[in-house]
């Protein structure tokens, strides 16, 4: 089945609702400029309502070492998910020191990018293809080509995300064959805002999604 992650969660009962229409992962953006920023201490009193079988995903921007093993030690997420400029380096280098899975986001405008986000493996553990950044790095609610995908031979784990809503994710899973959708403005009633239907229809329409022909 089809991985479905929630992020920019920032309440109890968004978190709870997330976890109750099957999430398989839960995303907590620590990121001031985002409306879906959450302070380290709030994240870890949220990620402690996760269960074991749910996978909590710490969202960060270009963290200095000091501020990254803080964040890390605070929340004890299971994956930490770099949307910033970091480097192949250092992102490798969080990895191995912290022992945690690693993702990496990148926007997605044309099929070369594809290419370069080959140097991600062995690096990182995910590539997570999404819009190209905006005045935020994700969470923008904008849609890339899909197409782009086409026929491409994925070398490592990839997710799909990128203005994905209750409406459009089934055609997005059956467009790439996306093995984890990632959505986040796709099920907000207002920026950082999440509503509990709408995180409910997505994951409802992503179990009733089709694999690519």
């Amino acid at each position: 089945m089809t991985g479905i992650k929630i992020c920019g969660l920032s309440t109890p009962e968004t978190v709870d609702a997330a976890v109750d229409a099957g999430a398989t992962h839960i995303g907590f953006v620590h990121h001031e400029p985002s409306p879906r920023h959450v302070s380290l201490e709030d994240a870890a009193k949220l990620r402690a309502r996760v269960p074991a079988g749910t996978k909590v995903v710490l969202l960060t921007v270009k963290l200095q070492p000091a501020e990254m093993e803080h964040a890390y030690r605070t929340v004890r997420p299971d994956i930490v998910q770099f949307h910033g400029g970091e480097t192949v380096q250092w992102m490798a280098m969080v990895r191995k020191l912290l022992g945690v899975e690693t993702w990496r986001a990148v926007g997605l405008q044309e099929k070369a990018t594809l290419d370069r986000s080959r140097k991600f493996v062995g690096k990182v553990d995910r590539v997570l293809f999404d819009a190209p950044a905006k005045a935020l790095p994700g969470g923008n609610g904008v849609t890339f080509q899909w197409s782009i995908l086409d026929g491409y031979d994925h070398p490592m784990p990839w997710a799909l995300a990128g203005g994905l809503t209750p409406d459009n994710v089934a055609e997005a899973i059956a467009a790439t064959g996306a093995p984890l959708v990632d959505t986040s403005s796709g099920v907000e009633s207002a920026p950082g805002v999440k509503d509990v239907a709408l995180i409910r229809a997505f994951c409802d329409a992503v179990r009733s999604a089709g694999p690519k022909d």
